[in-house]
């Protein structure tokens, strides 16, 4: 038995949950998510519990069983409390300023980057060098994220690009010079 997949995901108060066959939708504060999920699996509501079941021990629904169990817990902890990714910009003259609800940044290119917010995705910058990506969905806000990063890597000679929050750059040495 999948160990991820037998827990029971707790429905916080204010969390609405319906199931209609494999299609789950969670309204919380944050906002609502709609996912459809393998038939094989089946999902119950009992009290204020969600519980994921495998019919038997095929290869397919063990396979999906702790899946389907973590994505309907990222869907009730996303719509309650929500997700967010911290991106830091490094390099001279690197910044990002929000315009409107999309964001704008200087990443070194002859021209300004604008990158536009998605639905359901807000960006913060509390100063020039960081942006904050948040949601309701953990894997949205990864993807914009990744997609901001996408931008401009961080590069292994002088650090410079744009990396996650405590992420580790690895620094090679540069040319060695002539003796």
């Amino acid at each position: 038995m999948s160990r991820i997949g037998k827990m029971p995901v707790t429905v916080p108060a204010g969390v609405e949950v319906t199931i209609d066959g494999s299609t789950v939708t969670v309204k919380g504060a944050k906002g609502e998510l709609t996912r459809t999920f393998p038939e094989i699996i089946t999902i119950k509501q009992e009290g204020d519990e969600l519980i994921v079941e495998r019919p038997d021990d095929s290869r397919e629904a063990k396979s999906y069983h702790g899946l389907v169990r973590s994505l309907v817990a990222n869907m009730v902890e996303g719509v309650s409390n929500g997700f967010t990714k911290k991106l830091q910009l490094v390099g001279v003259g690197y910044r990002a300023a929000l315009k409107g609800k999309d964001l704008e940044m200087q990443l070194g290119f002859s021209h300004p980057v604008v990158v536009e917010a998605p639905e359901n995705i807000a960006f913060e910058v509390p100063s020039q060098t960081e942006i904050i990506v948040s949601g309701p969905s953990k894997e949205q806000v990864g993807q914009v994220a990744a997609n901001i990063r996408k931008w401009r890597k961080p590069e292994p000679y002088k650090g410079k690009g744009i990396r996650y929050e405590g992420e580790y750059v690895r620094r090679k040495v540069g040319k060695a010079g002539k003796d």
